[in-house]
């Protein structure tokens, strides 16, 4: 999926935010240096998660800050961890504690500090009130379970902090159908907006149940040619990959490849792309 026109105005505006919230007073040089890069992209071939990460890369340069959201990273994989029992509880309490623990999952990709879609602390537990009381717009799960059953190595995407909890019960839900599977779940290879990073899975015990790897790359999605090898490598060779959040979706939907996309649809663009409304809980195989 290639970068609509909306995308550029989010994408500046997130830039502006992030030298904001770093103190920076003189934003001159910085937003000449994104128009200059912006002046440059090839439109046809580039897709948004790329440009995002292109774009905090010359935020973090120009603040001389590596990581402008690490304290709301710890602040939201804190705050979710401890709630794990409490989630857990309701997920194995449902009628069907497997697409329970997906919904939840999805509900948890509502966390995102993109400009665009910026919730508040009480935004994102109002959301939570609603949506679990939401079905699935898009519902492939059943689909998403035979696969897990026969599956020997799947591949989980990660996309934000504190939802990175949500991916953890789901996980655990993945390996007590097929115990044998071995699970890989990735992260961003530098620190992106709020996305998680090795340290993230790390802290919230995600080794417990997958192989943590880090994708190599510092774009928001999953750009797979600026990939490691060992990423690339991991991918290739999954029977499933679960791409979680929308930057994901982005980056592979077009891939020919057994991807399952789990997100919300937080804005026009991509809703209208899969065919849906906005705020939608999707859980969709990809369609190559």
């Amino acid at each position: 999926m290639r970068i609509h026109d909306k995308c550029i105005p989010c994408t500046v505006n997130q830039a502006i935010k992030v030298a904001d919230m770093v103190g920076l007073k003189e934003k001159g040089d910085l937003l000449r240096n994104v128009f200059t890069y912006l002046s440059k992209v090839d439109y046809k071939s580039t897709t948004t998660p790329e440009l995002v990460g292109e774009i905090f890369s010359l935020l973090k340069t120009e603040t001389g800050n590596d990581d402008p959201y690490q304290e709301t990273r710890a602040r939201y994989n804190k705050m979710f961890l401890e709630q794990i029992p409490q989630l857990e509880q309701e997920i194995n309490e449902s009628d069907n504690p497997f697409l329970e623990s997906i919904k939840f999952a999805i509900i948890g990709n509502i966390i995102d500090f993109n400009p665009i879609h910026d919730l508040s602390l009480s935004d994102i537990e109002s959301c939570f009130a609603k949506l679990k009381e939401e079905s699935l717009e898009l519902d492939d799960s059943a689909l998403l379970f035979q696969e897990i059953y026969k599956a020997n190595t799947l591949l989980y995407l990660g996309d934000n902090c504190g939802e990175i909890c949500l991916d953890k019960i789901l996980i655990k839900k993945i390996k007590e159908i097929n115990p044998l599977c071995h699970v890989f779940f990735a992260t961003r290879g530098a620190a992106v907006v709020n996305d998680s990073v090795e340290a993230d899975a790390y802290t919230v015990g995600m080794d417990t149940y997958a192989t943590i790897i880090s994708n190599g790359d510092y774009s928001l999605g999953t750009v797979l040619p600026r990939t490691s090898k060992e990423f690339q490598e991991v991918y290739q060779n999954a029977d499933i990959v679960i791409a979680k959040g929308q930057a994901n979706y982005e980056c592979l939907s077009e891939e020919k490849k057994n991807i399952f996309f789990l997100l919300m649809t937080k804005c026009r663009v991509i809703a209208d792309d899969i065919g849906v409304s906005e705020m939608k809980m999707i859980c969709m195989k990809n369609k190559y």
